[in-house]
C-alpha cells in the first residue's frame, strides 16, 4: 500500500505500476539475425574482391595495349606498312626506280615474322605471304598467284631477326634511317613434295594448310644454258632487311 500526499490515505499499488518500475532485461539477438548479418558480410566481401580483380585485369590489359601500340608508333600488334623505293638494274637497262609495298607483322615473343606482299604494279613478281620462323629455322613462301607453298631453311644472312627488323622499321618510320635502294637476287629450285605438314610448325602449318607444299633448295651456281627453256620460274620480291630481295622459285618442266 502507498500513502498519497493529498489525502493521506493509503491506496493500493497496481500490478502494472510494479512492472513499469522493474529494469528491462537484455534479450539476446535471434540466431537468424546473426546469420543474416554474416551472410551480408560475405556477399560484400565477395563483391569487393570481384571489383578488385576486375580492376587489376583492366589495368593489365590497358598497360599491355598501350605498351604495344606505343612502341610501334602507329599500329597495334607490331604491324607495319612498308613502302620502299629501290633501283632495279635487271628490269631495265636504265637505273629505273621501283617501289615495293608490303605489310609486316613482327611477333617478338613467338620469334617469327609474317610478310604480306600485294599484287605489285611492275614486272613479273607474284603476290605472296611469307613466314620466317626463327624457332624452327624455316621460311615458307605462299605464292598467291599459284596458290602453292614452298618451304626452305631460313637464310639468316639475309633475313633480319624479329627484334632487329622491328628496330629497323621503327627507325625508318621515325625518319632516323632510310634503307639502301639496291636489290639482291636469290634462286631456288623445287625438290620434293611435302607430305607431313606437322613437322613445319604451327605458324607455317596454318599458312600452307590445304595447299600443295614443296621443299626448296638454294641454287649455288647459275646455269644459264637453256635454263629458261627447261624451267619455269616465279619471282617474289620482298623487303626484310636494308635491301630488297628478289626470290626466284624455279621448277623443271
Amino acid at each position: 500500500m502507498e500513502k498519497t500526499k493529498d489525502s493521506g490515505k493509503l491506496l493500493p499499488i497496481r500490478e502494472h505500476d510494479i512492472e513499469l518500475n522493474r529494469p528491462m532485461e537484455v534479450q539476446p539477438l535471434p540466431v537468424q539475425s546473426r546469420r543474416s548479418s554474416f551472410s551480408r558480410m560475405c556477399y560484400l566481401t565477395m563483391i569487393l574482391m570481384l571489383l578488385l580483380l576486375g580492376l587489376i585485369l583492366t589495368s593489365m590489359y590497358v598497360y599491355r595495349y598501350f605498351s604495344i601500340t606505343g612502341s610501334s608508333s602507329t599500329y597495334s600488334e607490331n604491324l607495319f606498312h612498308c613502302g620502299v623505293i629501290y633501283q632495279d638494274h635487271s628490269y631495265s637497262q636504265l637505273k629505273e626506280q621501283m617501289e615495293l609495298h608490303e605489310d609486316v607483322r613482327i611477333y617478338l615473343e613467338e620469334d617469327y615474322e609474317q610478310i604480306n606482299i600485294p599484287m605489285p604494279h611492275f614486272g613479273e613478281s607474284d603476290p605472296a605471304d611469307i613466314i620466317h620462323d626463327f624457332q624452327r629455322g624455316l621460311t615458307a613462301y605462299h605464292d598467291i598467284a599459284l596458290d602453292k607453298c614452298y618451304v626452305i631453311e631460313l637464310n639468316t644472312t639475309i633475313v633480319m631477326p624479329p627484334q632487329s627488323f622491328w628496330e629497323l622499321l621503327i627507325n625508318v618510320k621515325k625518319g632516323v634511317y632510310l634503307p639502301q635502294t639496291y636489290i639482291i637476287q636469290e634462286e631456288m629450285i623445287v625438290t620434293e613434295h611435302v607430305t607431313d605438314m606437322d613437322q613445319l610448325g604451327s605458324f607455317i602449318y596454318h599458312l600452307c594448310r590445304g595447299k600443295e607444299t614443296y621443299r626448296l633448295k638454294r641454287r649455288t651456281s647459275r646455269r644459264h644454258i637453256h635454263r629458261r627453256a627447261a624451267e619455269s620460274c616465279h619471282h617474289i620480291r620482298h623487303f626484310e632487311n636494308t635491301f630488297v630481295v628478289d626470290t626466284a622459285i624455279c621448277q623443271k618442266l
